[in-house]
């Protein structure tokens, strides 16, 4: 009796657990700012409860289990008015409340309080972190690194104009040890027709600069920093086309558009190309190659530096359903072909030798926030088909005036007819568990693959059999965050590090490498203007695969070369205030201490024509970075940056030398140490007619000259000056941005720029942009 008791007792309770399910439901929806865009971290809670959530970084919310009949929802964020929305839910069925926020300063006439954009929410994080509203840019002819290069404490270091190689420098750490993401995705594999200095800048909602330590979900062995470049994501249909023409025979197209249909059906288009002949001024000295006489201060052309990619990016899902928040398949398209006009400096010139390369990669994206109660999953994963091929077929030689000298058979750099693939795939997953609102699990994985297969078509018989060139690399992170909303917030995280690497004709691997580092990042905030942050972090930047097999055009491989590990310390602050309605002020400042053993950097090979990576025992590194920014009502901005950094040699015993090294405390050669940035803007409203505005503004860019050569060893100490760009642009809006006109002047002194082992940059030059958008809201 008493089974058949507990056995009716239990029917009973699953019985009314069934019925008490029965007659819940839930509500979803997305919460936009006034331009339509999805903002995160807005608190949704269920007014006289206890429930809530907040929206995540696509403005999407749910909350489910709620008791069916009507609740009334709060919508509450910095900057914006509280708004209360009455919603009807239906017993096992999910409603929807989308919304639209209204700004402080909207609505209030006397008192003008603003919110937060995304970038400056973003900049509130615990890490050293700088975001661009890359919206602000739209209107420019700027490509995601001459974004870059107006942030404190970044360096954009070019070969020269279009498509030049480029390396990007984060408080003097560059190279490799600064990693690249779009939406979070590294840019490991995107080949060369996909790099942040042949992106437009309108492909980006903002950009995130990371200096030093790096958030654990974005899933790399970064040792100096990261970009990541979040896309726009718009509501409703869209399109964004812009074309620009100028100088140098210089012209872009960006297209972007989209369409989300109400069943959640979603398309989405990017497509840019970039086109430049480069033949800009530069100052070299040069001989002619066939009477010998020579000029040691010619104003020539580069009459070899042609380049040219086309690019295009392809999605189509669904989004906003029960199983996904997002459910995207993709390809991106792209090929690229590339003059090169000159060795790693300016002494050797080319007049045939380039580089073509193509892109073919497919994707999956795929997220959902609560895909059990608290529980938010990411995954993506891509491989690059694409391939690459090197051209030096002409056996001679070339001078700077353009005249060609047969000589011998071993082409201009070294003679051949290589195709390769870089073949790379990626497979990264990120999991985050909400515990409460205040404590929050994180767990990521980032697996990368890469394979060089190649054959020369001018020497079959010495490429049939190359050795294997692969690395396997696998990046786990798990990590914890507390947070109390507007207070503070810690985290603390660790990664483990595998990688494999073969390189030997039998194919054995070599002893895989295996490190682990970790880290921890906070902040307080005094109150909602004043904010304090610190972080540390034990890197490991291990080499990449052009680091070990050479790029095959001004790289030489090292596959010698050892894991660099740092530790890296951050100190910072943010403050926000104003002297009365009218004039606001925004400063921050950080301070930063790495100590890296076995330092990766670039040399020159013996006979100064190739770059080769190569480890230092150790360097120390030591400054600062700082930004002030004002405004006036809204009409007037300006910004001041600057940065010092000082990388030291801290190796004691150097080849060649006896006893203590004469190298050692040196600064670094070839890195700047003292830079910075200045810009002003005027915005007047109503100009020729209503919702018509001017927008003129200034940008000027200091680098302080530096060592080439390192500085102890005196008759090689060779400074690059110190030089000084000043651009100029003004843009002209019509009907509320749908319509606009830009005009740009860069370099308008025509000032001898300089990178790079002293490689030049472009001269004086003009462009004129066009940019057509439209955004119809659902």
């Amino acid at each position: 009796m008493q089974i058949k008791k507990n056995l009716l007792t239990g029917i009973f309770f699953i019985l009314m657990s069934t019925s008490y399910a029965q007659n819940l439901g839930s509500v979803k929806g997305t919460v936009s700012d006034e331009a339509g865009f999805p903002s995160p971290g807005i608190v949704i809670k269920v007014k006289n409860t206890s429930i809530g959530t907040h929206t995540d970084n696509d403005g999407k919310y749910i909350i489910d289990k709620l008791t069916s009949g009507k609740h009334i929802l709060i919508f509450s964020g910095i900057g914006y008015t509280t708004q209360e929305k009455s919603i009807n839910v239906v017993a096992g069925q999910s409603a929807t409340q989308n919304l639209k926020l209204v700004s402080v300063a909207n609505e209030m006439e006397t008192v003008h309080v603003h919110g937060r954009t995304k970038a400056e929410e973003v900049n509130r994080q615990a890490y050293n972190v700088t975001a661009i509203d890359a919206t602000k840019l739209y209107n420019t002819t700027l490509d995601i690194a001459g974004a870059l290069d107006r942030v404190s404490g970044v360096r954009m270091r070019e070969s020269g104009g279009v498509g030049s190689n480029f390396s990007l420098s984060i408080n003097g750490f560059s190279g490799n040890r600064i990693r690249y993401f779009i939406d979070g995705i590294p840019m490991d594999n995107f080949g060369s027709s996909f790099q942040i200095n042949n992106i437009p800048i309108n492909l980006a909602e903002r950009v995130e600069v990371y200096k030093g330590v790096v958030p654990m979900w974005l899933g790399s062995d970064a040792l100096g920093g990261a970009i990541n470049i979040v896309t726009a994501q718009r509501a409703g249909q869209y399109i964004d086309a812009s074309y620009s023409f100028g100088s140098f025979n210089t012209h872009r197209t960006v297209i972007n558009g989209g369409a989300t249909l109400k069943n959640g059906l979603t398309f989405q288009l990017n497509a840019f190309q970039n086109y430049s002949d480069n033949s800009y001024r530069v100052k070299v000295e040069a001989s002619d190659i066939n009477t010998g006489a020579y000029a040691p201060a010619a104003y020539l052309n580069r009459f070899h530096d042609n380049y040219h990619n086309e690019t295009l990016i392809a999605n189509v899902g669904l989004v906003n359903k029960s199983f996904a928040d997002k459910l995207l398949i993709g390809v991106t398209l792209g090929k690229n072909y590339k003059e090169i006009q000159t060795a790693a400096r300016m002494v050797a010139v080319y007049g045939a030798f380039h580089t073509t390369g193509n892109i073919i990669m497919p994707s999956l994206k795929y997220s959902k926030t609560n895909l059990v109660k608290g529980l938010s999953l990411t995954l993506n994963a891509n491989y690059n088909l694409g391939n690459e091929k090197r051209i030096d077929t002409v056996n001679g030689r070339f001078d700077w005036y353009g005249n060609f000298k047969p000589i011998g058979t071993n082409g201009e750099n070294s003679r051949s007819l290589y195709n390769y693939k870089n073949n790379n795939g990626l497979v990264t997953a990120t999991a985050n568990y909400e515990l409460n609102e205040r404590h929050s699990l994180a767990l990521s994985n980032a697996l990368s693959l890469f394979n060089r297969k190649g054959f020369d078509e001018l020497k079959p018989l010495n490429t049939t059999e190359e050795p294997p060139k692969r690395t396997n690399k696998n990046v786990l992170g798990l990590g914890y965050s507390y947070n109390i909303q507007n207070k503070f917030s810690a985290t603390v995280f660790g990664k483990y590090i595998y990688q494999n690497i073969i390189t030997t004709n039998t194919g054995i691997n070599q002893p895989p490498i295996e490190k682990t580092g970790y880290g921890t990042a906070l902040t307080y905030y005094f109150n909602r203007n004043f904010q304090v942050k610190g972080s540390y972090e034990l890197a490991n930047r291990m080499p990449e695969a052009n680091d070990i097999f050479g790029d095959l055009v001004n790289q030489e491989g090292n596959p010698n070369l050892k894991p660099e590990k740092s530790d890296n310390f951050n100190v910072g602050f943010t403050y926000d205030f104003a002297l009365n309605s009218n004039n606001k002020f925004s400063i921050n400042a950080s301070g930063i201490y790495r100590y890296a053993k076995d330092f990766i950097y670039t040399r020159l090979n013996q006979n100064q024509s190739k770059y080769v990576p190569d480890n230092r025992d150790g360097v120390r590194t030591y400054g600062g970075d700082a930004e002030i920014r004002y405004s006036y009502k809204n009409w007037l901005t300006a910004g001041l940056t600057g940065t010092y950094q000082f990388l030291q040699n801290m190796q004691k015993v150097e080849d060649g030398y006896t006893g203590v090294s004469p190298l050692y405390l040196d600064q670094m050669p070839n890195i700047p140490y003292l830079f910075g940035n200045a810009d002003v803007s005027v915005s007047i409203k109503n100009v020729g007619k209503k919702n018509n505005s001017l927008n003129l503004g200034t940008n000027v860019l200091y680098v302080h000259e530096f060592y080439l050569y390192w500085p102890s060893l005196g008759e090689e100490k060779y400074n690059i000056p110190q030089q000084l760009a000043v651009d100029l642009n003004a843009v002209y809006s019509i009907q509320n941005g749908r319509y606009n006109i830009g005009l740009e002047a860069k370099n308008i002194t025509d000032a001898l720029l300089y990178d790079n082992f002293s490689l030049q940059k472009p001269s004086r030059a003009f462009y004129l942009n066009i940019r057509y958008f439209f955004n119809k809201k659902p």
